[in-house]
This record gives structure tokens, C-alpha cells and sequence, in this order.
């Protein structure tokens, strides 16, 4: 077959090919990826007109396989947790070198802890601007730690503060819409540098610095305090206490059918020197017995004897006279709310007063 310009031919004894682009005489120039080949034409067979060969022998385009077309990536379905409906949002920095802080970088992580998707920007700038640094931007998937950016040493002078932004949102399905929200964070860059600020927190594996950015499906608000702030809160405490006492009502009275009767030595005596425990215990259980002598006629008459807890030897006095000198009376212990175990209650019975005489 005679060659001619715009035939496709291989090379009988070499391998490749190409397309015919001139003739002169007997030399064929083929065109072998955009370089011309001199070959003499009695070494070129024509194998077609379209199609070009780097094969001695040629495949048919029909008979070449096609290339498998590559799988679409594999998306998982989202697996909910309990409570994941309310959204939880933690951003933590963790130190690339915890033992030289100094030099560090740091890792900065957003723990997404629902079962939403986030999609989540994060921005810093120094206390001295107002201006706004980039740092990240991008979509967060349910239920998962993210790395946001590293953080050089020379990067935090201009960290003093950090705003997070975010809208959350659920796919294929229905859900309870949540507010976006922006969160600014007030940040105290010299603890980059101390190891006791870096603790352990359940949604990392080494110590970190977190931040609460969302809690219970709401945005975390730092709590700040300026110095003024704090001395117009102690001036309003005080304010509220005196009026408090001013409007405090003396405590209730006791019921008008019980009296009360302190036997506490300091009660009764204005002073001890001198006194001897048994002459206290005297002087005590004169003032029950005036008491009761008092009050004998007055049948039903509730009357609550303070003796203390101690080690009980006025109490047991006490009893004594209640078992021989006024017996017949109904005796139990006070209200243990009112007195707790340091009292005894005596109500007055209609009894005899010959058997009440004192001895």
C-alpha cells in the first residue's frame, strides 16, 4: 500500500509509530508525540488513519477495556447518640511539645459532641484591634474531633481574643432548628506557657486548654469581671443586707402555753468563782423546783427545762426530783427540732398539792 501524509503506520523493525505529517523522496516523517521521525518508507506498514500506535501491534479501540469508573466515595449514614440533640461544642488547644512550651506550636481541635453538622468558623485577634484574623472555616460531622490549625509561638500576641462562629443543621431529615450563634472568648495567652493551665478533659488524649463553645444547645458566655464591677456588687450586697435587717421581724414568741426555763449555769449566775460543781448543781435545781412550785395549780401548763446535753448529771437530777417531789406529771423530751437532745418537757397535771410538797 503506498503511503501517504495523514496515514497512522508502525515501524516494521522498531517499536512506536505515528502519523505521517510530509514526505521527501523515500523518507517518511513521523510524528511521535509532537517530534518528527525520519524513517524510510519501506520500514512503515499503514495500520489506519485515526488511530496511533506505541505498540508494534495494534488493539482495536473497540477491543481496549475501559477503565473502571472510579467508586463514588462511601458516605456512612450518621449514627445519633442519645442527648446528641443538644448541641455540645468544645475547642481545645493541645501543645505539639508539652515538655518546652515555649517553643511549641499548638494544635487547635473543635470537639462537635452531637448529632449535628456544624459548620464552624474560627477567628482571633489582640486586645488593641478590631479587627478579625482567619483561622478556620469548614463543615464538622456529627459526633466528631476535628483539626482546625496550628497555632505558632508568634501567633498568640494576636489571640487575646477568639470568636466562634456556627450554624447547625441536620441532612436528609427532620430536626429542631438551633439559633447560630457567635461566641467571643476572652483568652489569657501567658497560659500557653504554663504547664499546671494544660489539664486532662474527657474529649481529648493529652492535656489541652478547652473552651465551652456550646453547652445543653446554647452558646457558653464567658463570664468576665472588671474591677469596678466587682466593687459596685460588694456595695449592692451591703445595701441588700441592711435592708434586710432593717426589715427582719423579731423571731416568732414561744406559744403562749409554754414556757421556757434556761438551768445553764451562766444563765442563772453572773459568775462561778467560788462555786463548786455541786453548789451549781444546787442553785440549778432550786430554780426548776420554783418553777414547778409556780406553776402547780395551773393544770395543762407546758414547761420546757434547758438543761443541756453534757454528761447529763443535771438532766438525771432533774428526773429525780420529777419521780419523787412532783410525780404524776407528764414528762418526755422537748422538741428535738427546737432543742435537740438538751431539754425535758413537763406538763402540769391536776394532782394533789399535799403530794407536791417539798421535802
Amino acid at each position: 500500500m503506498q503511503i501517504k501524509i495523514g496515514d497512522n503506520v508502525r515501524y516494521l523493525n522498531a517499536v512506536g509509530g505515528g502519523r505521517v505529517v510530509r514526505i521527501v523522496d523515500n523518507i517518511a516523517y513521523v510524528d511521535e508525540d509532537g517530534f518528527e521521525t525520519p524513517v524510510l518508507l519501506k520500514e512503515c506498514v499503514v495500520v489506519g488513519n485515526t488511530t496511533r500506535f506505541n505498540n508494534p501491534v495494534p488493539t482495536p479501540e473497540k477491543d481496549v477495556p475501559k477503565a473502571a469508573a472510579k467508586p463514588a466515595p462511601l458516605s456512612l449514614p450518621v449514627v445519633e447518640t442519645p442527648g446528641g440533640d443538644e448541641l455540645r461544642l468544645v475547642l481545645g488547644f493541645e501543645p505539639s511539645d508539652i515538655k518546652a512550651l515555649s517553643r511549641s506550636t499548638f494544635d487547635a481541635y473543635i470537639v462537635n459532641d452531637s448529632n449535628y453538622y456544624v459548620y464552624l468558623a474560627l477567628m482571633s485577634r489582640s486586645a488593641d484591634s478590631a479587627e478579625w484574623t482567619h483561622r478556620f472555616d469548614g463543615l464538622i460531622e456529627p459526633n466528631m474531633q476535628e483539626f482546625l490549625c496550628e497555632i505558632e509561638p508568634s501567633d498568640l500576641p494576636a489571640m487575646d481574643k477568639l470568636a466562634v462562629q456556627y450554624v447547625v443543621f441536620k441532612r436528609s431529615k427532620v430536626f429542631t432548628a438551633v439559633n447560630p450563634a457567635l461566641v467571643e472568648l476572652k483568652v489569657d495567652t501567658t497560659k500557653f506557657a504554663r504547664l499546671h493551665c494544660f489539664k486532662f478533659n474527657p474529649y481529648f488524649d493529652n492535656p489541652v486548654i478547652a473552651f465551652d463553645i456550646a453547652e445543653c444547645g446554647r452558646p457558653v458566655a464567658q463570664v468576665s469581671f472588671r474591677p469596678e464591677d466587682i466593687e459596685q456588687g460588694i456595695k449592692a450586697k451591703k445595701r441588700d443586707i441592711a435592708s434586710q435587717n432593717a426589715a427582719r421581724k423579731p423571731a416568732a414568741p414561744l406559744p403562749a402555753d409554754i414556757i421556757e426555763v434556761a438551768l445553764h449555769a451562766d444563765e442563772l449566775l453572773d459568775t462561778t468563782a467560788g462555786l463548786g460543781p455541786a453548789d451549781i448543781l444546787n442553785m440549778q435545781i432550786d430554780r426548776f423546783c420554783s418553777v414547778m412550785d409556780a406553776n402547780l395549780r395551773n393544770v395543762g401548763q407546758k414547761i420546757v427545762f434547758i438543761h443541756g446535753k453534757g454528761e447529763g448529771v443535771l438532766r438525771q437530777a432533774i428526773m429525780k426530783e420529777l419521780t419523787h417531789r412532783y410525780k404524776g406529771h407528764d414528762v418526755q423530751d422537748a422538741s428535738f427540732r427546737e432543742y435537740g437532745f438538751g431539754a425535758t418537757q413537763v406538763t402540769i397535771r391536776n394532782i394533789s398539792p399535799k403530794s407536791q410538797r417539798r421535802k
